[in-house]
């Protein structure tokens, strides 16, 4: 394999991957109850999963595609569950009235008469929450919404398909139930939380998903570290991951400003893996092989997983999945790199892929050194 210069567009194009042995999760593509660690069947395979439904919203963006449709909605959902996905992600918190809500923010924003008023999702009860943006009913107007950009700006929320704010056991209810559920467990990073807050908080979300999930496969994460650990000892169903910035960003609790703590935390709390920005392992390649020497599975997150041959890379590495805001144009990359040869055989639960090229480990370990450069640090 040659490579011409130190860009991403010079990876090689999607078009085969070598088999990716490691895979510890499942997949809504295939047979239901498929779960983690109870030795049952599984397809080594590449998951791709849907950012916020099809895909988050960034308002000043130039793309369309990022304003397409209101992330984080019903609508978002279902439009997501067209293509070949296997798990769509989403942010849940807990209304002051114990409901759990999808929202991405810990604020929101509206305005009347000029001012702007915000107020903390955590603190509304569900009538409140709901009655910002469209509305349900026919006629019925709701209060504006407007959102605070990452540089400070109050802008309206303003998207080409709108669609009104719903609850978790909503998405149970009206999402297409073969598409997975990750949900995100979504917390404040400047409060620190006691350990009775978090218990309410998740005793609200899993009494919603052991209600409503049936079938469905769910995968719980956090960015909060004692969240993510007490979700576990709450429930033994479903599989936790600890979400990490993987050191791109600091914080005043260690254990998320790395991939090595995010390791420990792991290992501390019986939790099945982790989900890092994917600059975060592009960066410590060398972390890739301590988290499999671990046994934790891996997926990523961030703007890198919008081009093809970044996720042809983490394919390559060994990395199991892929969360992904561009979800047409990455599901059909992925297709091309796994999809089956023509007349392709299932034997039982076991599908045969098309053979795959060689690459030495010779190989490998040039293009790891390479990422640093490809990524521009």
């Amino acid at each position: 394999m040659a490579l011409k210069a130190v860009h991403v567009s010079d990876v090689p194009n999607l078009d085969q991957v070598p088999e990716n042995a490691s895979l510890a999760l499942y997949s809504s593509r295939f047979p239901k109850g498929v779960e983690m660690n109870r030795g049952a069947p599984r397809i080594p395979k590449f998951l791709v999963i849907g950012h916020r439904g099809n895909g988050m919203n960034a308002l000043q963006s130039s793309d369309r595609r990022m304003r397409a449709i209101k992330e984080n909605s019903i609508m978002s959902f279902n439009a997501a569950a067209s293509f070949p996905l296997d798990f769509i992600e989403f942010d849940v918190q807990v209304t002051k009235d114990d409901c759990p809500v999808i929202f991405h923010d810990d604020f929101i924003f509206s305005e009347e008469n000029g001012t702007v008023f915000q107020r903390r999702i955590t603190e509304l009860c569900l009538s409140e929450f709901l009655n910002y943006g469209p509305q349900r009913e026919p006629g019925k107007e709701g209060k504006s919404l407007l959102r605070k950009t990452k540089d400070g700006k109050i802008v309206r929320w303003d998207v080409e398909n709108d669609d009104p704010h719903c609850t978790l056991q909503e998405a149970f209810e009206r999402v297409e139930p073969s598409l997975g559920f990750n949900i995100e467990l979504k917390f404040d990073d400047y409060i620190v939380y006691q350990e009775d807050s978090l218990f309410r908080v998740l005793q609200s979300v899993l009494q919603v998903v052991f209600e409503y999930a049936r079938d469905r496969p769910v995968i719980f994460s956090s960015f909060q570290p004692d969240a993510a650990l007490l979700v576990k000892k709450l429930q033994n169903t479903y599989p936790v991951f600890f979400l990490t910035n993987g050191g791109n960003e600091l914080y005043y609790d260690v254990r998320r400003n790395s991939l090595e703590e995010a390791i420990k935390v792991c290992l501390e709390g019986g939790l099945q893996g982790i989900v890092s920005e994917v600059k975060g392992v592009f960066r410590n390649p060398g972390a890739l092989t301590k988290i499999k020497e671990a046994k934790l599975s891996l997926l990523t997150y961030g703007k890198l997983n919008n081009v093809p041959e970044a996720v042809y890379m983490q394919h390559l590495m060994g990395i199991e999945g892929v969360i992904v805001d561009f979800v047409k144009e990455i599901t059909e990359a992925v297709s091309d790199m796994i999809k089956p040869s023509g007349g392709a055989e299932e034997d039982g639960s076991i599908m045969q892929e098309k053979s795959k090229p060689e690459f030495s480990q010779r190989e490998l370990s040039f293009l790891l050194k390479l990422i640093p450069e490809l990524i521009q640090l």
